[in-house]
């Protein structure tokens, strides 16, 4: 049953109340509104308009707007107020018992590799141990532990495995008739969108459209949209609109403001607070040692140390990823995140609740390519606490989708039968030649989608991809891009025996 708007927006505006009463942004504006009664032209008979018309003109309350317009990017829409909590997290029953027992998967994975290695999940630091951490805290990259033994909890091609298993149980052998003719390796019946959707969703990409990264490099003397692009961008930054650079963002960032611009889409301030509690998480990881730090280090070392772009970042790559490991804000991304942290018990105590805690503390597990999630954005923020403020907000808006198992449009599911419904339907010779040979075209594109194709594509063109990932707020145009490579590549694949050979 759908709500009347009113109710539904009033839900919402609910919603966003509390969730900004507890933020700092709530406590400044406090502050800002009690200074401001000395202010002379705060008047007492017209108190409360004036204060308005103050934190107005002194820009607080764009800082609130954007504030609230973050929430509306984050959160699902409200579900009808009858519906369990768990419909927020995941509407359809399979797909949340698929997560769950993936889950339990990785877990074991895990569960074994400590018992295989007999190293705990979690350790306090020695102090000269400590003290040496510290002292290379810059240069970790230098220190050459033996990681032989270790191995990554699992890869995205495990996970692909997963996938292809998912059935709906309501649609048994296939009965549902538009959906019998899906070739592909997903096989659970999702709405995505054709291609009409996708123009009409995507119609700043339109051929009439100007685009940063292609038309600033076209036959046309290039300033003329580059220098026009440039301007509105350095405007849309003076105005500091959170929507307004978003919008903006849909055609590509001049490589000069996309730092500034990214920041204030995701609403980063970089606020002392925020420096405060990044060196807080650093403490942390500092005093104590858990298995997960081991796993990160290997992840760096397989993935980034091996990149032309990304090895000199790894330094940061380290320091980042122990941190987000460390940080239990990132927990609250469960309440709309299909995915549950997992648990573990304190020695001796299995099974029993008061002795469960969230590990790692962060509730995610890391996975082999992991940290390319934050390599890119190495390229744009060289301080520390600010890099990890958007890499956070970047994976729970956005990366953690690509990891769990969901039925929401921007979902791995989503992305994996978009894509081959694209193929299927626009380039069914191609897509039927590439089934037959055992070269299936969802094999291939899965790795890029899961990485959000950090590490596929040059560090340029990839920073224009996730421009438009920002600009239009989903991951849909991962499968765009997917199916179109195999489009662009169309003439060679037809030519290819082997699934070797396609890759």
């Amino acid at each position: 049953a759908m709500l009347d708007p009113d109710s539904g927006l009033s839900l919402t505006i609910a919603r966003i109340v509390q969730r900004l009463k507890g933020s700092s942004l709530h406590s400044q504006l406090e502050r800002q509104a009690r200074v401001s009664l000395h202010k002379p032209e705060i008047k007492l008979e017209s108190l409360k308009e004036d204060i308005k018309d103050f934190l107005k003109t002194s820009g607080w309350e764009k800082k609130l707007q954007n504030a609230v317009y973050s929430e509306l990017n984050m959160f699902p829409s409200p579900c009808h107020p009858a519906a369990p909590p768990e419909h927020m997290k995941e509407p359809l029953a399979y797909m949340r018992k698929a997560q769950g027992s993936w889950e339990k998967r990785i877990l074991k994975s895990l569960n074994s590799m400590c018992t295989e290695l007999s190293i705990p999940l979690a350790q306090k630091r020695p102090v000269n141990e400590q003290k040496e951490l510290l002292n290379k805290w810059n240069e970790m990259g230098t220190d050459e532990p033996d990681l032989s033994l270790f191995r990554p909890v699992y890869a995205p091609k495990d996970f692909l495995e997963v996938l292809m298993n998912l059935r709906n149980p309501n649609y048994e052998n296939g009965e549902q008739p538009s959906f019998r003719n899906h070739l592909g390796l997903i096989q659970v019946p999702l709405k995505v969108k054709d291609i009409p959707e996708l123009k009409e969703d995507f119609s700043e990409l339109g051929l009439n459209i100007g685009q940063l990264g292609i038309d600033d490099s076209a036959q046309v003397p290039p300033e003329f949209f580059e220098n026009e692009h440039v301007r509105v961008g350095q405007k849309v930054l003076a105005e500091q609109d959170s929507a307004a650079a978003q919008q903006y963002v849909r055609q590509g960032c001049p490589t000069a403001l996309r730092a500034d611009l990214w920041a204030l889409i995701l609403n980063i301030s970089n606020q002392p607070e925020d420096i405060l509690y990044y060196e807080q998480l650093k403490s942390n990881v500092i005093q104590h040692d858990l298995l997960v730090d081991s796993l990160i280090y290997k992840d760096v070392k397989l993935t980034a140390s091996n990149d032309d772009y990304y090895f000199v970042f790894e330094d940061y790559l380290y320091q980042v990823l122990l941190c987000f490991s460390r940080d239990t804000s990132v927990l609250e991304h469960f309440t709309y995140s299909s995915a549950t942290p997992p648990k573990s018990y304190i020695r001796g105590k299995l099974g029993m609740e008061e002795y469960a805690v969230f590990y790692p503390p962060n509730g995610v597990i890391p996975f082999h390519g992991f940290s390319m999630y934050v390599a890119p954005l190495c390229f744009l923020y060289h301080e520390p606490s600010k890099l990890y403020q958007i890499f956070r907000e970047m994976y729970v808006r956005f990366f953690f989708r690509l990891h769990s198992i969901s039925s929401h449009p921007s979902g791995i599911v989503s992305l994996c039968l978009l894509f081959e419904t694209l193929l299927q339907t626009h380039l069914p010779q191609l897509f039927y030649h590439l089934r037959e040979i055992g070269a299936q075209p969802l094999r291939i594109s899965f790795k890029w989608m899961v990485r959000a194709f950090s590490g596929y594509l040059a560090t340029d063109q990839l920073l224009l991809l996730w421009d438009r990932i920002l600009g239009y707020n989903s991951l849909e145009i991962l499968a765009v891009l997917a199916a179109a490579v195999f489009a662009f590549r169309a003439v060679n694949l037809m030519e290819v025996t082997s699934l070797a050979a396609a890759e």
